[in-house]
């Protein structure tokens, strides 16, 4: 067995900037989480050890020497802030869990994730970046349209103002964002239908694409207007609102083939969460995917997506860890993946 370190930032120890939004550390870890993480791999045999993933990463990754790391950094500046951990320790050629460098920074950067999905041929909701809010809006967009930060998860900068029906709230929700989050905003479609996440585990050519959860927010927060927000994140401890989406065989298949082509065009590894959402006529277009996906258990999707089809939290830590071992030629169990294991993208 291995000595593993649990490399992650915690939101107690996250830096407090002049004028931050309330939500700006929202995809931050918890205390819980990573005593939850030790506790499942402590039990399959392995030494652990937690290291918060700051400046002084470097001299403690040295002095702590692990065999491995399970990778839940979420970085705290910069526009790559979740490729720096596994840059580092890329140079220090330790292995660790979950997706490289190039595919961290892409898939923080919802923008750009969109315009590979975009390349590649995959449904996403039509959409253009505005650094400013005196950009030219791209008259293919028609309103209502939906505003976001370009590099926040948890539903950071997610709120009812976000949807915006005419040209003045556009601007307005714009300058918001660019301002507040320092980042361009991303302004999409805005889509009527059903809000649907998928996770996806394993590597090509075994890999399981978990049944889709449908989000129904207005069960449990009408007021939200249906939107997967930080506030239902953080507030809504009835997670009710989350359970397996009843769609027909079809499109149930064309979800999670949708899903699992975002997963591997990004080239993912390991693990991954992709958020989609329906238009009226229930067609599903992708949002955007998480690539260091929350791990709080009974809290967290994809924790609770692994609940959901009996399989549970123990075996999503260990199915993580040994598949990084894999990848890296680790002597470790064969990773267990369920089946049907493989939608053709």
């Amino acid at each position: 067995m291995y000595h593993v370190a649990i490399l992650a930032n915690l939101k107690k120890n996250a830096p407090k900037l002049p004028d931050q939004p309330p939500d700006v550390w929202a995809d931050l870890d918890s205390e819980h989480t990573m005593e939850a993480l030790a506790e499942v791999l402590q039990h399959s045999g392995h030494r652990t050890s937690f290291l918060e993933a700051d400046v002084d990463l470097l001299d403690k990754l040295r002095a702590d020497r692990p065999d491995i790391c399970f990778n839940l950094a979420e970085g705290h500046y910069g526009d790559s802030r979740e490729a720096q951990i596994p840059a580092l320790l890329e140079l220090l050629k330790i292995p660790y869990t979950g997706s490289r460098v190039l595919t961290q920074a892409i898939s923080l950067d919802k923008v750009m994730t969109k315009r590979v999905w975009r390349s590649f041929g995959l449904r996403t909701a039509p959409f253009q970046a505005f650094n400013t809010p005196d950009d030219l809006l791209d008259p293919e967009l028609k309103f209502p349209l939906f505003v976001k930060p370009s590099r926040e998860g948890t539903g950071a900068g997610v709120t009812t103002n976000s949807i915006v029906e005419n040209e003045r709230d556009l601007r307005e929700r714009v300058a918001y964002v660019v301002e507040a989050y320092q980042q361009p905003a991303l302004v999409e479609a805005y889509l009527t239908g059903r809000e649907l996440t998928v996770g996806v585990i394993g590597n090509a050519p075994r890999q399981f694409v978990f049944p889709p959860i449908e989000v129904r927010i207005n069960d449990v927060a009408p007021g939200e207007r249906g939107l997967y927000s930080n506030y239902v994140k953080a507030n809504i401890e009835d997670l009710s609102y989350l359970s397996i989406a009843e769609l027909e065989p079809q499109r149930m298949a064309e979800v999670r083939q949708l899903a699992l082509a975002a997963h591997n065009t990004i080239n993912s590894l390991d693990v991954s969460r992709v958020d989609l959402r329906c238009d009226e006529e229930g067609n599903p277009y992708l949002l955007e995917i998480n690539t260091l996906p929350g791990m709080s258990p009974g809290f967290s999707d994809l924790p609770i997506a692994a609940d959901v089809i009996h399989m549970g939290y123990p075996w999503l830590v260990n199915t993580i860890l040994n598949l990084a071992c894999q990848r890296y030629g680790l002597a470790a169990p064969e990773p267990l993946i369920p089946e049907p294991f493989q939608f053709k993208a």
